[in-house]
């Protein structure tokens, strides 16, 4: 159990932007200890995204519950969360003060390619073990797609998330259907 509080707490010390931020630290738990396979971090993955709440916390919840029952489920989440809490309350008078300060800008600003970075080097290892069984056009399109995706994400963050929600059903089906 002292193990996963450790795990937990350095991933929620050193997962900076948020949930998906997570996924290298559990990709690598799941690895080294066994915890979950990377198909069970998938699904975790997929049950955090669909389930309200946020995705960190619920896959830390989700995690612990692999890991080891209810106990962990309610263990890991709180383990996650704590650093951020006690960095949270010693800092946030100072962020405050120096808000307007290049230094704090330039800070702030370094630490967004840097959680890009972690995410990426994480999601890359899972869009390959998706779509490990499929070939050819099919995962083309599956790129082309993302890509558009995330080229659009300004766009689409505006738009009401019924309507992501449905884009991305439809694509899916049409995805099932056609055969390659």
């Amino acid at each position: 159990m002292l193990r996963l509080i450790y795990e937990f707490f350095k991933t929620g010390l050193f997962s900076i932007g948020g949930g998906l931020a997570t996924i290298p630290f559990l990709a690598k738990m799941g690895e080294t200890f066994g915890y979950f396979t990377q198909d069970e971090l998938l699904t975790m993955i997929a049950v955090s995204e669909s389930t309200p709440g946020p995705i960190g916390i619920n896959m830390a919840t989700f995690a612990g519950i692999k890991a080891g029952g209810i106990l962990y489920g309610v263990i890991a989440p709180i383990s996650l969360v704590f650093p951020s809490l006690i960095i949270v309350i010693m800092i946030a008078k100072l962020i405050e003060k120096y808000r307007k300060s290049p230094y704090m800008k330039n800070i702030l600003k370094t630490l967004k390619p840097v959680s890009i970075g972690f995410i990426a080097a994480a999601i890359i290892p899972i869009y390959i073990s998706l779509f490990k069984e499929v070939q050819g056009p099919y995962i083309l399109g599956m790129i082309a797609i993302m890509t558009i995706v995330f080229f659009l994400r300004e766009k689409l963050n505006k738009l009401h998330p019924g309507f992501i929600i449905l884009g991305a059903f439809i694509i899916g089906i049409i995805f099932d259907f056609v055969k390659f």
